[in-house]
């Protein structure tokens, strides 16, 4: 008898289990446009907009606010000082484009010149730059099969990273434009459950949008004679469609559609665009400009 109760007595409160909870998936700092959203480690949000609304530099913006350090000789960054891990499945990310962000970043920070990072190059922190590329882990993927191996091996790359001394891997970045995974997303979804599991971490991911009922803002689109070419970005005023397998639909918690402001924005030296959140309980909207590689996002 006395085993017994041994047996099903409580290792922990409620209590103490949701500070432990909290405390290990503790909720993320993130800069606009997600700064509207309580994400934590688990969570997969899914950035869906046509070609030119900038998803690749949302994600570039989360990842430079992952692997800068909270605080550095006495300079805030407000980073997490945790690694990222992007996998590039249409292989046209430059890791250049991140270099140069990460740059302005410190810069900014310091109250330096712009011109630094077209001058000598001296004024900002290259020890401080060093060690946070050390914390972006790139990987680049040429199929949906290639992805697939991928999503198999991460478990051993994430566990080498840490017996390197590393930081764990807290954010997983999924970068994806044209490449079809219709027909293995299934697997994928049943992978990336499995690593989530064992390495916490807030996955995002691109995806290029459809509006309307059957045509994809990527495709080309059919004109009359005389007609000028509907400029895609005009169809923010049709529904969006997710046209994901249910499985994929059921595995994302977060969805956010970017839309452009405006049909000249493509004339203008800052193209305009708002998120929206597909969420039911969430109504909520935030305008953005792109200009030289950043987001300018009103507060």
């Amino acid at each position: 008898m006395t085993s017994a109760f041994s047996w099903i007595t409580a290792d922990e409160t409620a209590e103490q289990a949701l500070v432990r909870i909290f405390k290990e998936r503790p909720f993320l700092i993130l800069p606009p446009p997600f700064h509207r959203l309580p994400l934590r480690a688990g969570n997969v949000v899914e950035i869906v907009g046509p070609s030119p609304s900038a998803k690749t530099l949302i994600l570039i913006q989360a990842a430079i606010n992952c692997i800068l350090p909270k605080e550095w000789k006495g300079v805030s960054y407000g980073g997490l000082e945790r690694a990222v891990l992007f996998v590039d499945l249409d292989c046209r990310f430059d890791v250049l484009s991140i270099a140069r962000a990460l740059q302005r970043r410190i810069i900014d920070a310091n109250g330096l010149r712009r011109s630094s990072l077209k001058g000598n190059g001296n004024e900002y922190d290259k020890e401080l730059f060093a060690a946070s590329m050390r914390r972006f882990l790139y990987m680049r993927c040429y199929n949906s099969f290639e992805f697939l191996a991928t999503l198999k091996t991460l478990h051993h790359r994430i566990q080498q990273e840490k017996e390197k001394g590393g930081s764990a891997v807290y954010m997983l970045l999924i970068d994806r434009k044209s490449l079809s995974l219709q027909t293995v997303v299934e697997t994928v979804v049943q992978e990336i459950q499995r690593l989530l599991v064992v390495h916490p971490m807030l996955v995002l991911a691109t995806k290029s949008a459809a509006f309307g009922d059957k045509q994809s803002i990527t495709e080309v689109i059919r004109k009359r004679p005389n007609e000028k070419t509907p400029d895609p970005r005009c169809a923010q005023n049709k529904p969006h469609r997710c046209f994901m397998p249910s499985v994929w639909q059921s595995f994302v918690s977060h969805r956010m559609l970017l839309r452009a402001l405006d049909c000249e924005s493509k004339h203008q030296n800052r193209p305009t665009f708002s998120t929206e959140w597909l969420l039911p309980s969430l109504n909520c909207s935030d305008h953005f400009t792109v200009n030289d590689g950043c987001l300018l996002i009103p507060k």
